[in-house]
Formats: structure tokens, sequence, C-alpha cells
């Protein structure tokens, strides 16, 4: 079987399937640590992702499962980290929240200590892990999903999906970021607004502090922007005054693949051979990578 699409979603799904006993390749555009999951902040937390029901079923899935990897971070990138998301209250979150274990609200809104994942260790990890299963990653462009030589297929593609299924549905979300030295910040916080394209929000990283960030719609640039870097980084500032003077290491753009619904579905193409699709994860492809790749595992090889 071939898996389509070599970042987090499609590393996470491989890896299920071959260790439930599959012969795997994958077929990627890129390498992994090109793709927009390594430019992703890292922080779980399900974010710009629809529908929130099973959003927060997926999420709670990989919750536990990076609640152990966080036993060794060196190996899997996975940390649990303590942090505050400013201005949120319970209330507007579902029933997935009150399963989140330390959620707690304080003064400055709700706070918890939850997985931060350094997203180039942890790729790099999940390579290794398929690799140990007997998967391969090729980097290899797929044009046509009916064309792939596989008796089952799994589109995990991202943002590809919208030209390549074609699913005009998916739109890019653009997100910027600045990583800068860490001046000493230990814990998380976000302050974010969905009816803005800015949010405020930094998350310390093992040797840097990534500074964040834009939420654009049907914004296809992967330039950075100047003039929204400095703002990021005086927004930052606001909140912890030493970020101001932090030297800049890099800045990031990544493309969220927002859809105003997941699409974690099976079809049957015209000669039989079985497609999956699994993308269109928004902002919390991290967030839900082990839960959405254990629902499309199973629509891939359903239980009698």
């Amino acid at each position: 079987m071939i898996v389509v699409g070599g970042g987090v979603a499609g590393l996470t799904t491989a890896v299920l399937l071959a260790e439930s006993g599959r012969r795997v390749r994958v077929w990627a555009r890129e390498p992994a640590e090109r793709t927009t999951s390594a430019v992703a902040g890292g922080l779980w937390w399900p974010y710009r992702i629809e529908p929130e029901p099973l959003a927060g079923a997926w999420a709670l899935a990989s919750l536990g499962v990076y609640e152990e990897l966080a036993a060794r971070p060196a190996e899997t990138g996975v940390r649990l980290v303590e942090g505050v998301h400013h201005g949120m209250r319970r209330e507007e979150l579902g029933a997935w929240a009150g399963r989140v274990p330390g959620l707690r609200a304080v003064a400055e809104g709700l706070a918890a200590r939850l997985p931060v994942i350094d997203m180039p260790v942890h790729l790099a990890w999940l390579r290794e892990r398929l690799g140990k299963a007997g998967g391969t990653v090729e980097v290899r462009e797929v044009t046509d999903l009916a064309a792939v030589p596989a008796a089952v297929v799994v589109n995990c593609t991202g943002l590809g999906a919208r030209a390549l299924v074609p699913d005009p549905a998916v739109r890019p979300v653009r997100g910027q970021l600045v990583v800068v030295e860490n001046p000493g910040v230990t814990e998380w916080f976000t302050a974010v607004d969905h009816s803005s394209a800015v949010s405020t929000y930094f998350i310390p990283q093992p040797d840097r502090l990534l500074l964040g960030g834009t939420a654009e719609e049907d914004d296809w640039s992967l330039e950075p922007d100047p003039r929204t870097a400095t703002a990021i980084v005086a927004r930052c500032a606001a909140v912890r005054p030493e970020i101001a003077g932090a030297r800049v290491l890099a800045h990031r753009v990544g493309l969220r693949p927002a859809r105003q619904a997941v699409r974690l579905a099976r079809r049957t193409l015209p000669d039989g051979r079985t497609l999956v699709h699994n993308y269109g994860h928004g902002g919390a492809g991290i967030t839900v990578a082990w839960g959405c790749a254990r629902e499309a595992t199973t629509l891939a090889f359903p239980t009698p």
C-alpha cells in the first residue's frame, strides 16, 4: 500500500499501518523537513479545525500518545510544558476540554501542561519508527491518485489535495513565525482572536523560542514579510519584554490546509481499489495526527 504525503499526517498514518503488519511505502513530494508540519509551532491544541466534536476526539486520542512519548523527549521531540491560553474560557470549548488533564481557569485565561512537539526531531523519529516497522519513504510527486500503483492508497497530501483530488474546499491559511534565541522563557503563551488574521503566541523549544503569528486566509505567499515579523516580535514582547532583545535566528512561513471539515473517508476506485482520504486538518495537524491515523487505518482495513 502507498501513503501519499510525507508530513505529520502521512508519516503517522504510515507508522500505524506498518505496525499493523502491512507493507507500506510513503510517496512524498518533498522531504518531511520541508513540509508545513516542519514549520509548525508544535503546541498540542485543536486550532482552526472542524468539526469540533470529531476533532476533539481525535485530539484526545493523540494527547494520550504524546503524553507517553514525552517520557523520551530527546528521542521523540515531545515534552510536556506549562502555559496559558490568555483570555480563553472553559465554556467556549467543547466537551473534549473536560478530558484534558490539569486544564484549569486562572486569572489570565486557561492554564495547562500540554505537549509541545519539536517538529524536526519528531518527524525524524517518525521516519525512523516507520523504517523499523519495514516502511519506506520516497521523494516522488503524485499527479493522479488513481494512477498510484497500490491496492490501498491513503491520501495525506494536506493543501496538495486542492489540486490532486481535486478539492477546491481546501484553502491555505498562511502562518508566519519568527525564531529567536530563547531569553529564558520556559512557558508557552497564546492569545488568539479567531476573527482576526493576527495572534500572539510564543512556544519554547529546546534551543530556540518560536514567536507568532498570523492566520491569513487564501494567502499563498511563502515569503516572510519583514513588517509582519516586526509586528510579531512587538506583540510577543508586550507580554514578555525580554523577547524584544532576543536575537532573530530565522523566519518561517507555512500554509495550513484549511477545510470546512476534515476529510477522513473511504471510497472505492472504479477498478475496485481502495482510496482513503485523510486531509484538511487546518491548524491542528499535529494535534489530531494519531487520532486521525487510527481512523484512517480502520477505514483502509475495516474489521469484518
